[in-house]
């Protein structure tokens, strides 16, 4: 059965420009939906600031259940997100809401149409602007959409959503989990609470008291400023063991063609939410290994993109080499892994003022090694892992079952919106698949 096909604009009972207005982290009278905060088809709502707006406009911005709205602007063109939230907010102007018309239409039916290969076909060959690329409402407008009878619509929906809410559901969870870890890193390493608390004769809410006895009751100066009394001051290079990487020959075939071996650019990091790398884009063989210098890089490794952009984060799980656009960090001395991870999330800043070139910003080796770092005692760096590592287990779970889910709904996915497949077709191979 083939279904018939229509114009995305032709479903919608309306197509509109969102509202220009600066973004505040003030509460207002309505979150300010920006193209920044939609990543691949998911809103984190906690962290979408508010905007100055009057209710007048709220009415006239606001969105609905089942608007769909999409980039029209930059790199992110084309990038989309369907409203299902309860949350009162309206969209900025470099996103265009797209009201689909549910008497003939199912919203989330035809928003799936628009995660796929095709879509993206479609926006690549439908971006204009010579300074930069985007596209118009209009041009948007002219997706060609399938459309089976609104029944078998939500019969497809039905079967493939809750693919999707347990995809983002995984990717909220994972969102949560890194925050908790932050939190706790800058409660410790940051703020210094436990050894506020300590000086108070206090007890630290949420820290045991065995912990909490670890660190000490004073602090002291230093470099750094304020510190601990009987931490130190040390440096990157004394603390962790930083490598480079390398890209083989493209032209040699010997290197790549059928290539098992994981190699990593920061391409890979790009649209990565959870900080946790398990599978590269590329490929390369043994012969190719033996081009780069430190080799495979072991688990845990901490990857830095260290140009264009400089500062993509992640903790590669899985034993893989890097290209020359990474500093890879061995912690195996004294700073563990997701110490190091979240060391360099809340020093970014410091880093990328580090950073020099002309073409494009780049932090090499030998202006990132001297950093100055905080190296607490031990015993409570091993605490810290104690703590935060099962967090960062549950995100590369979650992560991992994230890519297993995708892999088979992208599999079933254009064959249930094509009609090659039966709903009931594809519930059979579903259940085979799972």
């Amino acid at each position: 059965m083939s279904f018939n096909k229509v114009k995305l604009a032709d479903i919608c009972t309306a197509i509109t420009y969102g509202y220009t207005a600066s973004a505040k982290s003030e509460p207002d009278n309505a979150k300010f939906l920006r193209i920044t905060d939609i990543q691949g088809g998911v809103v984190d709502w906690d962290s979408v600031p508010y905007c100055e707006i009057t209710p007048d406009h709220v009415d006239k911005y606001r969105l609905s259940h089942g608007d769909i709205v999409v980039a029209r602007t930059g790199n992110s063109t084309g990038e989309n997100y369907l409203f299902e939230s309860d949350e009162v907010a309206v969209y900025a102007s470099y996103l265009i809401k797209y009201s689909v018309n549910e008497d003939i239409a199912d919203p989330f039916f035809v928003w799936l149409q628009m995660r796929t290969p095709k879509w993206w076909s479609f926006i690549n060959g439908a971006k204009g602007g010579s300074a930069q690329a985007g596209a118009n409402a209009k041009v948007i407008g002219d997706f060609d959409v399938a459309l089976p009878p609104l029944s078998i619509q939500k019969q497809i929906v039905s079967l493939v959503k809750p693919y999707y809410d347990k995809i983002a559901n995984n990717k909220a969870m994972n969102q949560t989990l890194e925050k908790l870890a932050q939190r706790i890193f800058k409660s410790w390493f940051i703020d210094f609470d436990p050894v506020k608390a300590n000086k108070e004769g206090l007890p630290f809410d949420g820290l045991s008291p065995e912990i909490q006895a670890l660190f000490p009751s004073e602090f002291e100066d230093s470099e750094l400023g304020i510190i601990p009394k009987g931490w130190e001051v040390s440096t990157i290079e004394n603390e962790v063991k930083t490598v480079g990487g390398a890209t083989p020959s493209t032209k040699k075939e010997e290197f790549w063609e059928s290539g098992h071996l994981l190699w990593t650019t920061p391409k890979d990091l790009s649209g990565l939410t959870d900080k946790v790398l398990f599978d590269t884009s590329r490929k390369i063989t043994d012969a190719g290994l033996k081009k780069i210098s430190s080799g495979l890089l072991p688990v845990n490794t901490v990857l830095m993109s260290s140009r264009a952009p400089v500062g993509y984060l992640a903790l590669a799980k899985e034993k893989m080499a890097i290209n020359q656009g990474y500093i890879g960090m061995i912690c195996d001395k004294n700073l563990g892994s997701h110490f190091m991870l979240l060391w360099l999330d809340f020093n970014m800043e410091s880093i990328k003022r580090r950073a020099g070139g002309t073409t494009f910003a780049e932090i090499s080796k030998k202006a990132f090694r001297p950093m100055p770092i905080l190296a607490p005692r031990k015993v409570i760096l091993d605490k810290f892992e104690s703590q935060v590592k099962p967090l960062f287990e549950r995100i590369e779970a979650n992560s991992r079952q994230n890519v297993n889910l995708s892999n088979i709904r992208d599999r079933l996915l254009p064959k249930l919106i094509s009609g090659q497949i039966s709903v009931g077709e594809a519930t059979q191979e579903l259940a085979e698949a799972v």
